[in-house]
């Protein structure tokens, strides 16, 4: 690392920073959705299909959408998407290949993307090594 690197940072730590501001958005819904009965998680699920289909871009709804997400995981599979997951999701969405380690929930990742694109009504596609991975990942996520 050279000693520029060590003082500025290098170019994937400015830009997981600058998700930040992001993250945080997506944090500040949970305290309001962890109150939600199930039938006003899906209210809220129809209302950002209606801002999408109004012409709001995914990038719009993506806070909220993601905060739903991670509630719908919590109450279905208890786990809760930490802020890595959602800094993998965001990349996801981008385009853009999010490298996490073993252990580090790229599949929990993974669901938020998903989701969200899925809000539009078009089907969404998750490639994956093998069969195997693909099954499991299809039957534990689906559930989300």
């Amino acid at each position: 690392m050279s000693i520029l690197s060590k003082i500025f940072g290098d170019a994937n730590e400015k830009y997981i920073k600058s998700l930040q501001p992001i993250v945080e958005k997506i944090n500040s819904f949970e305290k309001d959705f962890e109150k939600f009965s199930i039938e006003q998680l899906k209210e809220k699920t129809k209302e950002l299909k209606e801002r999408l289909a109004k012409g709001q871009t995914f990038n719009d709804i993506m806070p909220e959408a993601f905060a739903l997400v991670r509630e719908a995981s919590k109450r279905t599979l208890n786990q809760r998407h930490f802020d890595a997951q959602l800094i993998g999701g965001i990349v996801l969405h981008q385009g853009k290949i999010a490298e996490m380690k073993t252990g580090e929930g790229k599949t929990l990742a993974a669901t938020l993307p998903a989701c969200l694109n899925a809000l539009e009504g078009s089907g969404v596609h998750i490639v994956t090594v093998n069969d195997y991975l693909a099954k499991r990942d299809m039957v534990w996520m689906g559930q989300v």
